[in-house]
């Protein structure tokens, strides 16, 4: 332990110097003589942005300069901060962007006003305020933009839309560089000043860092403007080009005018623009552009010669006095004793107490020479731990986008996952309506092969038929046959008949015309019958052949059926094939994306282990142990991480429910390991101010959340343990987190925020109240004051304490009356359209601070009166009355402080209040001048009379007098120390943190000081001993201007605590 203080006693001493370099460097640097900066002191400065990591040295100098007086400093201190930005730390950017504000203020000021040098301050500020806004919102590009093609197409991305804005955004860049080089040239030439003379080299030296930038920045445009042309039309992108040809002859008529100037030829090379800018409708004209690339030599600007005050002023060691040197000096006598000679011929004992604490006093101010130099070195140590810190949260901001980007790859191989199973639902959907297809074209065979069937049988049917028909035919022709033979063998037997009729003719006429009666008709019915058979026999032949037709017809679409069936059997087959296949295909598809589902799984909750596992890391680390954190900030990050395990829950549950989308457990799981990683080094940064029982529980608790979270991990990443991972137990510990957080708050936060404005009237009220009660019960105790004293005791009484005590009452109903119309007025201004409750409860912290103000107030009147009436019945104490005039003067400082942060600076009412809280400190003060009047006069005065006691007597009496002192210096130090306890309790109620308490004699710390921006440190305060004994009969004075003197101080300190409780409003 010893060589590390050693060691960084010895890096402390180094740094001092280094520091004074800078410090004398900045102050050189920026002046208000018109003359350039010189190189020398800008490159100081530059390094010791490195050395520091930050820029944190260079503002707190730099805003103590009187910027608004001079418009030269202006422009210097712009100049100086332009190189910072491009050569300081990377670090140097986030500390410039904390007084962008007051960059913008500057060209506000200068805006307004007719000089010169004023307008260039007005253009030189927007440029700085423009460069800052571009790195800080592309940190990838440098802000000496000092960045390779690859970094511009990163920056860019592949989305078209941030292409375009990105091209928007340096083309602002660039017209803000061009309009400061535009300014300074057209000044130059109204002037009529030459880059030979000291004013004009102090309005031309800031256009080296313009040209650095225009070049780079002219290279970015061209390279974005062919990007947008190859995704968008040309007509879309016309105004950019009109945009871009107007910057480019600006640009090169400004590198034609500087390179004609002989400051800038030894300076800088200035690059050549080409003759046309480049065509952007042609992709080919790419491969022709030529980056412009700015020289600039190693030692662009001669050493000077040296100034005198270049050399650093040597350190004083204050440890090189020697006490014995000091101790050396022989006493000096003053001129009574020259003159007189000392008393009883020698030297005093006082005197040579005197010179003892002389001495005392030297050794002590060489200590305090120490103690300075070792507090300035403590300080510079922990600026390097804040930039060393705000370098690790840096990282730790940059791993934070490298794990946004990483959820945005993630997201996006998601969408493409639920793509492919849109695709697949799709396919499968075809492949269901091909089946139906199918299965309708099979039913649609089916009923053909039915329909053929059928006609088959039906053909059949009509063979027969035809078979019978021809059978009929061949009968009807026997039958024919037979009739033919028939009438033949009747005209056989009519020949017969007729010879035998010859024979017989005589016999038998009228025989013979019978038979031919008989044969004539049985021809003729012969001849019907056969008639009728050919009939039949045409009918059924053409019946045939229609049959024959209608059979062959439908043979031929049966086989044209047939054919198209047999096509699309096979049509259908390859189409069943090729969706089996595409089936297959999306069935391992879908395998491959459970397993990438779950890889994803599991790097997600790797990465969350690694989150966790390095939150409780930071319980263990050294450096963890100065962080401390708030109860509020607590209960939110807690509030925040149980609604995280709900959302982890219901992730887990729909991941169950479909393996193949995990984006919602992914974006949970994500979420709880930044929210419940917070909730541990919070809990832990609390417990470092938190008692030690519930620091113990906290930080235990902690410990126990990031078990069980580790635990819920574990059983994540094996699918054996997947289905039964619950978060229960994690929610259950965030629980008692942030119940102890709850616990921790401080008492008066305890009112719900919907009771607030309820709450601020009533305080109100009875504060007025409290302080009618007050002013009544002082006319009462005068009036029984004037029955039962008489002399001094009632001169006292009355003319004293009541009318000082009667006129600071009457004060502070006035103060609470001007509050009251105060607050009314911030109310009414602030609320717009909502409702004073809601106002109240919006600014909870502020209403809070409000109420405290007028409880101590009230109290404060309260105890005044309480104190009043012992004294006049001899039981109380004159200090009492004291006492209570501090804390009414520290009370009303409270209530001003609480009114004031929402106030209007110009409001009327708040100059009433502040009047009323001055008039309220004055009757307080002239309470405590005539308390102490009266108490002196109430006083025995008893004249010391040591004439008749012997050398011995007088030597025990002293013995006796320095025990009593003795004793009483220790009560007071136990009474000290007792106070000194109880704020510390109050200030801890109050939710004040214990390290911004000092240790001793409850007297608020350092830090309770304001803190100026100036380099130099600020004077230490001194405590002061206890005063001397007085001689007997010339006490102290008192008077009301030291009183008021001592009330404002009190009331200072208690102002400063209220600020800090109402900082957050």
């Amino acid at each position: 332990m010893v060589l590390w203080v050693e060691k960084q006693a010895v890096q402390d001493q180094r740094l001092i110097p280094l520091l004074s370099f800078q410090l004398s460097s900045i102050s050189k640097a920026i002046n208000s003589t018109e003359m350039p900066v010189k190189e020398k002191h800008a490159r100081r400065i530059i390094l010791g942005t490195h050395r520091e990591k930050g820029a944190y040295t260079f503002w707190s100098y730099a805003l103590g300069f009187p910027l608004a007086s001079s418009s030269i400093l202006s422009w210097k201190f712009c100049h100086v901060l332009h190189k910072v930005l491009r050569d300081g730390h990377r670090n140097v950017l986030q500390d410039c962007m904390r007084h962008h504000s007051s960059l913008v203020e500057i060209g506000k000021l200068w805006s307004n006003l007719h000089d010169k040098y004023g307008q260039l301050v007005v253009v030189y500020t927007k440029l700085l305020c423009t460069k800052m806004e571009f790195h800080v919102k592309h940190s990838e590009i440098p802000p000496n933009l000092e960045a390779t093609d690859e970094v511009l197409e990163r920056t860019a991305g592949s989305d078209i839309n941030n292409v375009f804005q990105l091209t928007v955004e340096v083309f602002d860049y660039l017209d803000a560089e061009l309009r400061l080089a535009e300014t300074v040239i057209r000044q130059l030439n109204t002037s009529i000043a030459i880059s030979t003379l000291s004013s004009g080299q102090c309005r031309l030296s800031p256009l080296i860092q313009v040209i650095q930038d225009c070049s780079h920045l002219y290279h970015f445009t061209v390279k974005l403007l062919f990007k947008l042309h190859a995704c968008l039309p040309a007509d879309t992108l016309q105004g950019h080009r009109d945009r871009f040809h107007d910057q480019f002859h600006s640009l090169k008529t400004f590198f034609n005018k500087t390179r004609d100037m002989l400051y800038f030829k030894r300076l800088i090379q200035i690059p050549k623009l080409p003759d046309s800018p480049p065509n952007f409708l042609h992709a080919a004209s790419l491969a022709k552009h030529v980056k412009p690339v700015v020289v600039i030599p190693d030692e662009y600007e001669p050493e000077q010669q040296e100034d005198d005050d270049d050399d650093p002023e040597p350190l004083i060691e204050v440890s090189a006095f020697s006490t014995s040197s000091i101790q050396a000096q022989a006493p000096q006598l003053d001129i009574f004793d020259k003159t007189f000679g000392p008393p009883n011929g020698g030297f005093d004992d006082r005197d040579l107490q005197i010179e003892s604490l002389k001495q005392d006093l030297e050794l002590l101010r060489a200590e305090l020479e120490k103690v300075k130099a070792e507090a300035q070195r403590y300080i510079t140590q922990l600026k390097s731990q804040i930039n060393s810190l705000e370098a690790e949260l840096e990282d730790q901001r940059a791993q934070k986008q490298h794990a946004l980007v990483e959820n945005e790859q993630l997201r996006m191989e998601l969408e493409a996952t639920r793509r492919r199973n849109a695709e697949h639902e799709s396919t499968q959907s075809v492949f269901i309506e091909a089946e139906n297809r199918a299965q309708a074209t099979e039913q649609r065979y089916n009923k053909l092969r039915e329909k053929h069937t059928e006609l088959v049988s039906s053909h059949a049917e009509l063979l027969r038929k035809s078979a019978d028909t021809v059978k009929m035919l061949s009968a009807t022709q026997q039958t024919q046959e037979e009739v033919e033979r028939t009438k033949q063998q009747l005209s056989f037997e009519v020949d017969r008949i007729k010879q035998e009729a010859e024979m017989k003719v005589g016999h038998l006429p009228l025989l013979a015309s019978l038979i031919a009666l008989s044969l004539c008709q049985t021809s003729e019915q012969m001849n019907s019958s056969v008639t009728a058979l050919q009939a039949e026999k045409d009918r059924l032949m053409r019946s045939a052949s229609e049959k024959e037709a209608e059979l062959s017809s439908l043979r031929q679409a049966a086989q044209a059926q047939q054919s198209s069936l047999q096509q699309e059997r096979e049509r259908n087959s390859r189409e069943l094939g090729d969706l089996q296949g595409k089936l297959q295909e999306k069935v391992s598809q879908d395998g491959r994306l459970l397993e990438e589902q779950f890889a994803l799984l599991q790097g997600t909750v790797t990465e969350a282990e690694n989150i966790i596992q390095d939150a409780v890391a930071k319980l263990e680390d050294p450096l963890h142990i100065r962080c401390t954190s708030s109860p509020d900030y607590l209960i939110s990050r807690a509030e925040a991480a149980l609604g995280s395990v709900d959302k982890v829950k219901k992730g887990h549950a729909d991941y169950l429910s479909n393996m193949g989308d995990a984006g919602g457990l992914l974006r949970a799981l994500t979420q709880f390991s930044h929210l419940t990683a917070d909730t541990i080094i919070n809990g832990s940064a609390t417990a470092h101010t938190a008692p030690p029982d519930h620091a113990d529980r906290l930080t235990e608790n902690c410990r126990g959340c990031a078990t069980q979270s580790l635990q819920f991990f574990k059983d994540l990443k094996s699918k054996t343990t997947l289905q039964r991972a619950d978060p229960a137990s994690i929610r259950v510990i965030i629980q008692k987190i942030l119940n102890l957080g709850q616990e921790l708050r401080p008492k008066g936060m305890d009112v719900r925020q919907d009771e607030l404005g309820d709450l601020v009237d009533k305080e109100m009220a009875a504060t007025s109240a409290a302080i009618e009660e007050a002013v009544r019960r002082i006319d009462e105790m005068m009036d029984q004051a004037r029955k039962d004293t008489s002399g001094i005791k009632l001169e006292v009484n009355e003319r004293f304490v009541y009318f000082w005590d009667f006129k600071q009452q009457l004060a502070i109903r006035m103060l609470i009356i001007s509050s009251t119309d105060l607050q009314k007025e911030i109310v009414e201004g602030g609320r717009g359209a909502a409702t004073m409750k809601e106002f109240y409860a919006r600014n909870s912290r502020w209403t809070e601070g409000l109420i405290s103000a007028a409880k101590a107030v009230g109290w404060g009147a309260t105890e005044m009166v309480e104190s009043a009436d012992k004294v006049v019945l001899h039981t109380g104490k004159y200090e009492e009355l004291i006492v209570c005039s501090h804390e009414i003067a520290a009370s009303t400082a409270q209530l001003v402080a609480a009114s004031k942060v929402k106030a209007e600076r110009n409001s009327k009412r708040l100059s009433v209040l502040q009047q009323a809280s001055r008039h309220v400190n004055e009757m307080a003060a002239n309470v405590v001048a005539s308390t102490r009047t009266g108490q002196e006069h109430l006083e025995d005065k008893e004249t010391m009379d040591f004439s008749g006691l012997s050398v011995i007597k007088l030597r025990k009496e002293e013995m006796e007098s320095q025990v009593k002192v003795l004793e009483l210096e220790s009560h007071l130090g136990k009474e000290r120390m007792r106070l000194g306890e109880l704020r510390k309790k109050h200030y801890e109620l109050a939710g004040i943190p214990s390290e911004q308490i000092s240790e001793g004699n409850g007297e608020t710390s350092l830090l309770d000081h304001p803190v100026t921006m100036s380099p130099k440190p600020s004077k230490p305060v001194l405590l002061k001993k206890p005063a001397l004994s007085q001689k007997p009969n010339m006490p102290p004075k008192t008077t009301v201007r030291g009183v008021k003197k001592s009330l404002g101080m009190y009331s200072t300190n208690a102002l400063n605590h209220t600020c800090k409780d109402i900082q957050s409003v």
